[in-house]
């Protein structure tokens, strides 16, 4: 969840009043004046007294927060956001297990910070799956896998439309005996729910 302010916004010298809400990967703004800004593409971020400055696309914009949400703010903003092979949990002592096909830039890279593959003794399961059908066959592929407590994150397109949504791939996997435990976006079209057996299962 993000944070979120009610503040004075000056914006190239006008002053706006503002609700401002850190919601990664966006700073957003309502109010008299909305805009969404990419963490990504703010320039100069700093504190200057009570307020958070930074450069937008040319524009200047500060936001009289005070100073110790302004600092919090300005780490926040500056902060490098998490890959996605940590978001995932892969390191290069994590073995996995990958099931279906890797098609996305993003997950491919993460896949490569593995230590190595192995389809009978992985630390961690990656299943990438875009239909019903598809997410039952991999609970069946897993079985004894998830009975042993490898964690799985069943790794699915974002987004309305598609075959599968979020609803249905925690309802089929709790069927399963397994628990979501993490949620991750793994790119623009991709997201993913980590799974692991019940404890008491």
């Amino acid at each position: 969840m993000g944070r979120e302010a009610e503040c004075a916004c000056e914006w190239n010298g006008s002053l706006h009043n503002v609700k401002a809400l850190l919601e990664p990967p966006d700073l957003i703004l309502r109010g008299a004046l909305r805009r969404r800004l990419p963490f990504s593409r703010l320039k100069q971020v700093r504190i200057d007294g009570d307020r958070l400055c930074f450069v937008f696309e040319g524009e200047n914009f500060a936001l009289v927060l005070g100073k110790p949400l302004a600092s919090k703010w300005v780490a926040t903003l500056t902060t490098p956001p998490p890959s996605v092979a940590k978001k995932l949990g892969i390191s290069p002592d994590v073995v996995v297990r990958t099931i279906g096909p890797m098609d996305d830039d993003a997950l491919r890279e993460a896949v490569s910070a593995a230590k190595g593959k192995d389809d009978k003794n992985p630390d961690l399961i990656l299943a990438r799956v875009n239909t019903p059908a598809e997410l039952e066959d991999v609970l069946r592929q897993t079985a004894k896998q998830l009975a042993g407590r490898v964690p799985i994150w069943l790794i699915y397109p974002k987004g309305r439309g598609h075959a599968l949504s979020e609803n249905h791939v925690r309802s089929t996997a709790l069927g399963a005996g397994i628990v979501d435990t993490k949620v991750a976006a793994v790119s623009d079209v991709l997201t993913a729910l980590r799974f692991v057996r019940r404890r008491d299962s």
